[in-house]
């Protein structure tokens, strides 16, 4: 009888180590989720086979909103030649918007007029050609905006810091640039004609 009760208190003891383990164990491996197992930008990982942790995009993912099919607008193309149309109607306000956008992003090296002579110009930097020069007049829209977007020689692309519409926009105020300078006065409605006379009265 005295040796059953002892087993028995043996088996309880043993039962509550255990259980005192488990819990020991148990907070061991506790993981707050403030310590969490991650991985900083380009961090090397030995998880994946190339070690890493900054995962490429899978092949033919596409960006909300940048599904990008029409190419007219997002590339200045038709059939993968220049597009000679603007691919959305010119109002006021597009106009507007590409006055603004081109005083910012393009006068400094192209001037207000557009004749290449912008303030970095004049402090040293090689002069840029003249929106005006026949070359320049007779080239397609999307030509202009494929530079706007890509960039030619030593001016760089400008995809990341104008939005798409936007530097269409632009390209339609370079087109009234180049208008103002070669239109004839015959060619002026009653308005352009009357400001026009204001413009060359004598002072």
């Amino acid at each position: 009888m005295r040796e059953s009760m002892n087993e028995r208190r043996g088996l309880s003891g043993a039962v509550v180590v255990s259980l005192v383990l488990i819990v020991l164990a148990a907070a061991a491996c506790r993981q707050d989720m403030h310590d969490q197992p991650s991985n900083t930008a380009l961090e090397s990982s030995p998880f994946f086979p190339d070690g890493r942790s900054s995962r490429p995009p899978v092949p033919g993912t596409v960006a909300r909103g940048h599904l990008d099919e029409d190419t007219h607008l997002m590339h200045g193309r038709i059939d993968g030649k220049f597009a000679t149309t603007f691919p959305f109607a010119i109002t006021d306000a597009i106009m507007n918007r590409g006055r603004e956008r081109y005083d910012i992003f393009c006068s400094p090296c192209h001037d207000a007029l557009g004749t290449g002579r912008g303030m970095v110009v004049r402090r040293g930097f090689p002069e840029e050609a003249s929106f005006h020069i026949d070359r320049l007049r007779n080239v397609e829209n999307g030509y202009l905006f494929d530079v706007a977007t890509n960039g030619f020689g030593r001016m760089s692309g400008y995809a990341a810091q104008i939005p798409v519409n936007d530097r269409w926009a632009i390209v339609a105020y370079i087109r009234a640039l180049q208008l103002s300078r070669n239109l004839k006065a015959d060619e002026l409605d009653a308005a352009g004609r009357a400001g026009l006379a204001r413009a060359t009265e004598p002072r």
